[in-house]
């Protein structure tokens, strides 16, 4: 499954989901499942280091093919019947390439993969977080013309108690002629057509002004969606299609508060990677869906793509469900030197541009967020940060942008982004009581960059081993781990300066054993409030607690 919803009823697409032909870098040979990571299989459970996916496609008439890759970990290089076709680095964003005037028959497609780390990739290095490898989002195969529509982008405003909208629609012409073609809108029982010269080898925009008098708000109460349409004619036909589902929604801040139309919210999230036990991070819709349930049964409202864009099904859950979303480019605790790699400005613009024109219209994207726990302390550093908050900006001016902190009292970064988050593990990693902790930390926000702006507590917690016990609470315990994320919420409860928490983290997830990653016990970081299986720990039951307890920050 690539989206919950279908996005053509004109274009022929044809997911490629299934077991594809895997030859490792030395010659030995697998058939492994797509969407999958290689270390699923048990002679590739440590494997890092290149591979060659085979899978073979039939294609009934001459045409142009499209295939699109949702996420293929950490650099592809794909091939078309032996032909070049696109390379693509990041495993957490998306890629196409198209093949023009492709004759009916049998054909070959080849992704050469590499997850290894070297100089060459500046975000996927050693990490708090494992690099699986392999293809592991869905891949789709779709056949269209010689005109077709690239992207749609959505920005909904209110003007005078109507909402409105501004639909953005990219078409391209891959030939060498030019093309007349008009393009149809629908959205909310409004419909709208426009005239588009479609130049040769180029892509171009049409842009739509709609009224949507009757439309009904998306909230995280009442999430409603509606399918965008758009189709494509050609001589009165139409001969392609793109359908996409957005919300009616504005996000603003005034002091001290996130505001979802014009209405204050508290954030009461997780920070969530997409691993899971023995799948690692080609996770299936079941398990999303039992992630949401699970932590919506505490009360949550909004979650944490740490530290990289998530798979879009599961941001269509979110936009279901009403669950908020802090989605962030792809880095974590990188140095300055790290950042001074010279792939690194490439490789995040690449993932920032990437992942704001592929999920722009989720109505549950609430916050951008950049670098978590990079060096923030340096004037290099702080050129960085600039640079990639100012890219945001000019791609979507919609959403405000953050950045998570560990740099306590030596950030000079906080008068650039538009709110503060902090990363603070009072009661784990320092033995302060967590109210002092906090309240020194909030004070240097005020007398900083951070003053007067609306402020996150963006990870905290503890870890714990699932089903070790102590009356001692001692560490490691899921009572010591309970009583440190209980001690954190009750003072943030209480705190009216701050407008949400995100708690480190939803679930345990495997480490890298390079550098000092190697010292987390079972080479997993432990502070999920649930195991890697989803196994729910005493920690769960606390946050079950306490989360409802917060509404009344949000009036």
């Amino acid at each position: 499954m690539i989206r919950l919803f279908e996005q053509h009823f004109v274009r022929e697409q044809k997911e490629l989901d299934g077991m594809w032909s895997y030859v490792r870098e030395d010659g030995a040979e697998y058939t492994l499942p797509v969407p999958g990571c290689i270390e699923q299989h048990p002679e590739l459970l440590t494997y890092r280091g290149k591979g060659t996916y085979y899978k073979k496609v039939f294609i009934k008439e001459k045409t142009n093919v499209r295939l699109e890759f949702k996420g293929v970990s950490h650099t592809a290089d794909v091939y078309f019947d032996n032909e070049f076709l696109v390379h693509h680095y990041n495993a957490f964003t998306g890629f196409s390439g198209i093949v023009e005037g492709v004759e009916p028959g049998e054909h070959e497609i080849k992704v050469c993969v590499d997850n290894s780390f070297s100089e060459a990739s500046a975000l996927h290095v050693p990490n708090d977080y494992y690099t699986y490898g392999g293809i592991m989002r869905p891949v789709v195969m779709e056949q269209i013309g010689n005109v077709y529509i690239k992207n749609v982008h959505f920005t909904p405003d209110k003007s005078e108690g109507i909402w409105n909208g501004k639909i953005e629609v990219e078409v391209e012409n891959v030939s060498d002629k030019d093309i007349p073609v008009e393009v149809r809108i629908e959205l909310a029982r409004t419909e709208m057509t426009e005239m588009f010269h479609a130049g040769a080898r180029s892509c171009g925009q049409v842009t739509f002004q709609v009224k949507c008098e009757n439309a009904e708000e998306w909230n995280t109460d009442s999430p409603r969606l509606y399918l965008l349409h758009t189709n494509l004619l050609l001589d009165g036909k139409i001969v392609d299609d793109y359908i996409d589902r957005v919300g009616f929604r504005t996000i603003s801040m005034t002091k001290q508060r996130l505001l979802i139309n014009g209405k204050p919210v508290f954030l009461k999230g997780f920070n969530r990677h997409e691993d899971y036990g023995t799948i690692g991070s080609a996770i299936p819709l079941q398990v999303m869906v039992q992630d949401m349930d699970l932590m919506q049964e505490t009360g949550a409202n909004a979650v944490r793509t740490c530290h990289y864009p998530n798979d879009e099904r599961f941001l269509d859950l979110c936009d279901e469900r009403g669950m908020m979303v802090w989605e962030e480019n792809h880095a974590r605790g990188l140095s300055l030197e790290q950042m001074c790699n010279p792939n690194f400005d490439r490789q995040c613009r690449d993932c920032i541009d990437e992942m704001i024109s592929q999920h722009y219209n989720h109505p549950a994207i609430v916050i951008w967020g950049i670098l978590n726990e990079c060096d923030s302390t340096s004037e290099t550093g702080r050129e960085k940060y600039k640079n990639q908050y100012e890219q945001i900006k000019r791609l979507d001016s919609s959403r405000p942008t953050t950045s998570a902190t560990c740099k306590h009292f030596q950030d000079i970064c906080l008068d650039l982004l538009d709110i503060v988050s902090f990363n603070m593990y009072s009661g784990w990693y320092q033995d302060v009581p967590v109210k002092d902790r906090h309240e020194q930390e909030m004070d240097w926000i005020a007398q900083t960059g951070g003053a007067g702006k609306p402020v996150i507590v963006s990870e905290f917690g503890a870890a714990a081993m699932y089903g070790y016990r102590d009356r001692g609470r001692c560490k490691w315990s899921e009572e010591r781990q309970a009583d440190i994320i209980r001690e954190n919420l009750e003072v943030y409860r209480e705190d009216e300066r701050i407008t949400g928490v995100f708690i480190w983290q939803f679930a345990d997830c495997k480490v890298t054993e390079e550098e000092w990653f190697f010292s987390r016990a079972r080479c997993h970081n432990n502070k999920g409030v649930v195991d890697e299986y989803r196994r729910p720990k005493e920690a769960f039951d606390v946050v079950k607690q306490l989360f409802p307890q917060m509404n009344g920050k949000e009036k």
